[in-house]
Formats: structure tokens, C-alpha cells, sequence
């Protein structure tokens, strides 16, 4: 049986443990932030500290058997409910995957704080908070060169055609995800070009190429 100090050691230690991963999604302005990860991280702790010492002075009697893990596992199906509530769906976005995620792994946290399992638990804090501030950037330059882009072109009627277009990429046409063409002004025709896992700078560059042919009147990019 452990000593009082010790499991307020082991709640100290579940509560700074939280905060870390409840700081960076507080800096995003996620409704499950500092105080709500630190909250579960805590009482994921305090409830692996009754499942383990709670019941010790019935298991000593004749006759009593108790499985330590049950409360444990409930802890783990449990905290779906709560994760569940961060998801948002806007249109066809979903959000709040990954906050509800990392609730799902504070618990774990608080869990293994309460078993004594001081190094796993500072070790997956440590990744959990390097997978949420770290992988981030990568994630949203994979996502901003995967997104589609557009460019909307004013130019002579039959004047730009696909092959054009190939020209003016160097890239498959596969990259093309949109080509509209609509009647414009007379004489004219407004072009609509939607590409897709394009970045920035790249679709600035195509621009500036089809600026130079015959016939182009003008070139836009399309805000996102």
C-alpha cells in the first residue's frame, strides 16, 4: 500500500504531465485545452490509484476476488465519450480529430502515473507533445500542396487549349482537376483551371507562363 505522499506525488506528477499536452492545444484555442487535459490526466491517475489500492482491505478477506484492470479499462472506453465531444463537422471538414486523440493518450498518461510508471509516462508525453507541435508543419505543407488551386483566365475565344495548359505546367495533365470554359466578352472566353497538388509558388509560376501566350488577355489566381 503505497503512502499518501506518494499518490499525491503520482496526482502532481499526471497533473504536469497534462498541462503540457493541454498547452499546446490551448494555443491552437481548442475547447479542450490546458485545463480540460489536465483534468482527465488527473483523473485517469486517481482512478488507476483505486483500481490498484482502493480495494486493498476487501481483497484481504476469505473468499474475495478482484480484477485491479477493470476500472482501468473502463477508463479507456470511457474517455471516448469526452473525445467525442471535441469533433466537429463543418460542410465536409471534420475537426477535432486529433484533439480527441490527444485526450484519448492524456489518459493513457495519467494511467500509467498512477500505475508508477514514471518513465514510459514523461517518455509519451514527450512524443505526444513532439507529434502535436512538431509533425503540424509538415502535415499542413503536405495538406496545402495537395489542396486544389485556381486560376481564372481571360483570353481570345480558342485561343488556350489543353495542350496549352501541359505547355505551360510541364506537368500530366492528371494535374489538371477542372478546365471550364464559359463564353466572355466578344471575342473572348473566360477559363476557369483548377489543379490539384500544386504549391503556391508553382501555380504563381504557371501564371506567369500563361501570361506570355498568344491571346492570354489576363491571369488570376483564385483565392483559396
Amino acid at each position: 500500500m503505497l503512502g499518501n505522499a506518494e499518490m499525491i506525488g503520482r496526482l502532481a506528477l499526471a497533473a504536469v504531465l497534462g498541462s503540457i499536452i493541454g498547452l499546446e492545444r490551448e494555443r491552437l484555442l481548442w475547447a479542450a485545452g490546458l485545463r480540460t487535459h489536465m483534468l482527465v490526466c488527473v483523473g485517469a491517475c486517481l482512478f488507476m490509484l483505486v483500481s490498484t489500492f482502493g480495494f486493498f482491505d476487501v481483497i484481504t478477506h476469505e473468499h474475495v476476488v478482484l480484477d485491479p484492470s477493470r476500472v482501468a479499462a473502463q477508463v479507456v472506453s470511457g474517455i471516448g465519450f469526452l473525445g467525442a465531444g471535441t469533433i466537429l463537422l463543418r460542410g465536409e471538414v471534420v475537426r477535432g480529430l486529433t484533439t480527441a486523440a490527444s485526450l484519448w493518450a492524456v489518459a493513457a498518461i495519467g494511467l500509467a502515473s498512477g500505475g508508477g510508471l514514471y518513465v514510459p509516462a514523461i517518455a509519451t508525453t514527450g512524443m505526444v507533445f513532439a507529434i502535436l507541435a512538431g509533425i503540424k508543419p509538415i502535415e499542413e505543407r503536405w495538406r496545402a500542396r495537395s489542396q486544389a488551386r485556381a486560376l481564372r483566365i481571360t483570353a481570345r475565344t480558342g485561343s488556350l487549349t489543353l495542350d496549352d495548359v501541359q505547355e505551360a505546367t510541364g506537368q500530366p495533365l492528371s494535374r489538371v482537376k477542372q478546365f471550364v470554359v464559359q463564353p466572355g466578352p466578344e471575342g473572348a472566353e473566360d477559363i476557369r483551371i483548377a489543379f490539384t497538388r500544386l504549391t503556391a509558388g508553382h501555380l504563381e509560376a504557371i501564371a506567369a507562363r500563361l501570361r506570355t501566350f498568344p491571346g492570354v488577355e489576363s491571369v488570376e489566381i483564385e483565392d483559396g
